[in-house]
């Protein structure tokens, strides 16, 4: 499949005859929400984990050198902590720009963190079948991937730390992300 979503997003789920949407994200839409929303609560998914295993030709990275950004990968006894945004159908033009890169729309449950309930709502992630997805590496290999790595939306490894920074910030216990982050730290140092 193309890395550029735009397409197959918009026909394989058109939105307009809904109101609003809930958003869940996990990666830079936790911390950078350039765009219009009704409300924003903390949220967790489930059946998935966060992974740096995405390539990123557009925004932390270039198409001759893609940086890596953070997708969902099935984890059936695990969760994920993030960032959920209440909008508008019209938001998803921006949205499936921003998020053209391989990432694909779904529709999933997730739960607050409040504990007061739970919605359906949308979540982009990039399979293993996108032509931008780089796939499993040590937290060592994907380190020294991001600090080699920039593009129009800056540096790689700012990507990394503000999303580390915004994931303490929710109480997020994120393994995975951390580790990556202790790495980037000692070649950044």
């Amino acid at each position: 499949m193309s890395h550029n979503t735009i397409t197959i997003n918009q026909q394989q789920q058109p939105l307009d005859h809904l109101e609003s949407v809930w958003l869940f994200g996990y990666g830079s839409l936790i911390y950078k929400a350039d765009f219009p929303y009704l409300q924003r609560k903390p949220a967790r998914i489930h059946g998935w984990q966060r992974r740096f295993w995405q390539g990123s030709h557009d925004h932390r990275g270039t198409p001759e050198a893609p940086g890596r950004v953070a997708t969902l990968v099935e984890a059936p006894q695990h969760s994920c902590d993030g960032m959920a945004y209440e909008v508008t159908p019209d938001v998803f033009a921006h949205l499936d720009h921003r998020e053209k890169n391989g990432y694909l729309r779904i529709f999933t449950r997730f739960d607050w963190l409040d504990g007061s309930g739970q919605v359906e709502g949308l979540v982009y992630i990039a399979g293993p079948d996108n032509e931008a997805y780089l796939g499993e590496a040590s937290p060592q290999q994907i380190a020294r991937h991001i600090a080699r790595s920039k593009g129009p939306s800056g540096p790689n490894s700012e990507y990394l730390l503000k999303l580390a920074d915004a994931l303490r910030e929710l109480g997020e216990q994120d393994e995975h992300v951390f580790a990556i982050e202790s790495e980037l730290k000692k070649l950044l140092a």
